[in-house]
Formats: C-alpha cells, structure tokens, sequence
C-alpha cells in the first residue's frame, strides 16, 4: 500500500503556478520535439518545417482533447455553460478526442505543406507521440485525477490529498507504464525494422495505446457523468472504433507493402 499526498503544483513563483500536469505535458512535447529534429535530420528532411507542425500538433492535441472531453464525458454541463469550455486551466481533457484532433491537425499540414507523405511522418510521430502519453498519465497522478477504482484490500494506493483514507487502483500509472512500454516498442521498431511498411507503426501505436486502454478502463472510475447501462463503460466503447481502425490500417499498409515488392 501507497500513499500518495504529493502537491500538483511544482513551483510557486509570486502569483504565477506552474504545475505538474503542465510541466509534464510542455515537457512531452518539448522532447517529442527534439526526438522529430533528429528523426528528420536522419532522413534529410527540412528540420524548418518541424516548428509548423509542432504548433499544428499542439493545438489539434489540445482543441480535440478538450472539445471531446466537455461533449463526450460532461455534455450536461459544458452544454449549459459553454464558456467553461475555454477554462482549460480547470482540467478535463480526452485522449481519444487528442487523438482525432492530432490527426486532423497533422493532416492538414501535410496537405498544405505538399512536401512529405503522410504515413511516413505519422510512423516518425508514433515514437514521440507514445511518451507524451505516458507523461500526461504521470500527471494525472501527480493531480490525483483519473482515479482507479477502491481495490477492497491491502494494496493500491491511497490519495491523501483528497482526503481519502482507503487504497485505489493507481490506474494512472498502469496507463503510464503501458504507454512507456509501446514508446519502447515503437523506438525500437522504428530503428531496427527499416523495411518496415507505411503506415504500419501508426496503426501499431493505436492498437497498442487503446488495446490497453480497452482493458485498463473496469479498473477505472467512470469519467463520464452518465452511465452506457452496458457492461463496457464510456471509455471502452470509444476505444473499440481506434483498436478496429489500427488493425485495418495495419493490415492495409502491409498488403500495400506486399504488393509493391512483388511488382520489383
């Protein structure tokens, strides 16, 4: 048993806090950044280009992470103050909604750009992409937010801050430690697997991150304020259509693959 009592906030300086959640989700990004830098110095690629698609990342991370979490999860609310959608300092953000608005957001810069095929960056993107997750997970914790369910024993970890006094399952950090074990798996891939097929990391990526969602999500609290009356909970069902996806890009990509080797 755990207990966890630890301040979100990371620095005071004057009236300006900066906390954890924020410092780990900049962080992700920065090194996320730097990881792209050398993974395009690698290829040769305009390392120029990278500032405009950190920025179109960011913002799609963010605008669909928080749309998706004030209309999926607290439709109720958002949709009777719709100004709080803007309060994002006020927490609610959805990675399934991140996810569609990276993907949105990056293909939109490819399409302006006209210079790179969107698979080949989108399978560069999985390996940065998977530690940003695990970043955001450890924030969560750090927020005792995104709680686990009361696990009715001797083990788990106990949120002091909240003032609780009975254990739960740290499922933030099980995401986390699921997340850290696909950048492993995808770092590795992409430097060893050079004939790799377009696209495949990408659908791996997803397989992998909701695959473990999917199973992780009966140990979790329900984020929604409402209830599915169904045995999978909000954040399963919406899991089911990336892991479905994933393998169809996955399998796509190395027919695709496939047939291009047989035509040389």
């Amino acid at each position: 048993m755990f207990i966890w009592d630890g301040d979100p906030v990371a620095l005071r300086l004057g009236p300006v806090l900066f906390r954890w959640y924020g410092l780990l989700f900049a962080g992700g990004f920065i090194i996320g950044y730097f990881m792209m830098y050398a993974m395009f110095k690698r290829a040769k690629y305009n390392t120029d280009d990278l500032d405009r698609m950190l920025i179109y990342i960011f913002l799609g991370t963010l605008i669909g992470a928080r749309l998706a979490h004030c209309l999926i999860y607290e439709p109720d609310f958002y949709l009777s103050n719709p100004l709080e959608i803007l309060y994002i300092w006020k927490g609610g953000l959805a990675s399934h909604g991140g996810t569609l608005g990276v993907v949105l957001a990056f293909f939109i810069f490819i399409k302006r750009s006209k210079k790179y095929s969107f698979f080949e960056i989108a399978d560069m993107l999985t390996v940065p992409i998977a530690l940003v997750c695990t970043f955001i997970r450890i924030g969560n914790f750090m927020n005792s937010e995104i709680l686990g369910k009361p696990t009715y024993g001797d083990f788990g970890v106990i949120f002091a801050r909240l003032g609780e006094d009975f254990p739960r399952y740290p499922a933030q950090l099980f995401e986390a430690g699921a997340y850290f074990a696909t950048f492993i798996i995808l770092t590795i891939l992409y430097f060893v697997w050079q004939r790799r097929p377009r696209g495949f990391m990408l659908g791996l990526l997803l397989f992998l991150i909701y695959t473990a969602r999917f199973f992780i999500e009966p140990f979790k609290e329900e984020q929604a304020d409402y209830s599915t009356h169904m045995a999978l909970n909000v954040g399963q069902l919406l899991s089911i259509p990336f892991i479905i996806g994933a393998l169809l890009i996955m399998l796509i990509s190395w027919l695709y693959a496939r047939k291009q080797a047989q035509k040389h």
